[in-house]
């Protein structure tokens, strides 16, 4: 039995801020729960306030400890910070990535900071199915900043650029990031380029081989954005200064050329065709087992239909619902 929710009231005290209630809603997020189109619908009005920067990059690169600097940098300029951090499996797991973010202890006590896990359960491309919801939440509660730091998996971490307004990408000396970034395609999705645990040997020459691969990919952006490598050693603070100064500058940027409203616009559309997407699925399960799903496959086998006509038969029994 589905326990009922008083979604107005809790959309009230999200929209206060209120911990407990946000997280509840994130809940309901991540269980498709559903209150959930309710709860959206009441949020939508007062989402589109937020700044969201992803933080994506290989394993090792440092992404936890650059999270919990920017929080640092963020909040010292007066500014409500929410993080989405991805875990590869329960966000309550204890796994080693949520180990990691034991570094983000200080800044968990702050009340001017929110601080949450996701399970990624699987999804490729280094985020959770559910991110553009859960962003949407933060955004409603009043956040200035969301930072969405991606799950680590290396290539297939390009999905975050499709949730932010601003993507840091980080490399780090000696971990062959120069080329790990140009087999991801990552050069193509970075807005800033951060290279971490610049006091080890060899980042001069990261940042000097970074610099030649975005020179070489066009080192500005189709709309004039010229993106920046900023060294930075995050476990000590140095650098933290110059990563905040160029995500302020990359927002005012977004703004003045009208690629804000172009990428939340891009992105909105993803979040409504993966939804549409994922109601067909359900409904297509329903059709499963025994069902027209089954008679349709058996006649594509016998021969006595092929798989586009199939599939048109199941689309035409689905789209009335």
């Amino acid at each position: 039995m589905i326990r009922t929710i008083d979604v107005p009231a809790l959309v009230e005290q999200t929209r206060a801020g209120t911990p407990r209630a946000i997280g509840r809603l994130i809940s309901l997020v991540e269980d498709q729960h559903p209150a959930l189109r309710e709860a959206m619908a009441a949020l939508a009005p007062y989402t589109g306030g937020a700044h969201v920067i992803g933080l994506t990059g290989a394993p090792g690169v440092g992404k936890s400890t650059t999270t919990n600097a920017l929080i640092r940098a963020l909040r010292e300029a007066g500014k409500r910070v929410a993080v989405l951090a991805v875990d590869p499996s329960s966000p309550f797991s204890g796994g080693a990535l949520l180990g990691d973010r034991i570094r983000m202890t200080e800044a968990s006590t702050d009340p001017g900071v929110y601080i949450r896990s996701l399970a990624s359960r699987g999804h490729l491309g280094g985020l959770s199915v559910s991110t553009p919801q859960a962003i949407r939440v933060l955004d409603a509660a009043g956040f200035d900043a969301i930072l969405v730091e991606t799950v680590g998996v290396g290539q297939s971490e390009v999905a975050v650029a499709g949730s932010a307004d601003t993507t840091l990408v980080l490399l780090a000396p000696g971990m062959g990031d120069g080329i790990q970034a140009a087999k991801a395609g990552i050069l193509e999705i970075g807005d800033v380029f951060v290279v971490n645990k610049a006091d080890r040997e060899g980042a001069d020459a990261t940042v000097r081989d970074l610099r030649h691969m975005i020179q070489m990919g066009e080192g500005t952006t189709a709309r004039g954005w010229r993106r920046p490598v900023v060294r930075a050693s995050a476990m000590n603070g140095a650098g933290i200064d110059d990563i905040d100064a160029a995500i302020g500058e990359h927002l005012s940027w977004l703004a003045s050329s009208g690629e804000l409203r172009r990428r939340r616009t891009a992105r909105t559309r993803e979040e409504i065709s993966a939804l549409a997407v994922a109601e067909l699925r359900a409904r297509m399960g329903d059709l499963g087992s025994g069902g027209l799903l089954d008679q349709l496959a058996t006649h594509v086998v016998d021969g006595a239909s092929d798989p586009f006509a199939a599939a048109d038969e199941l689309l035409a029994s689905i789209a009335p619902g």
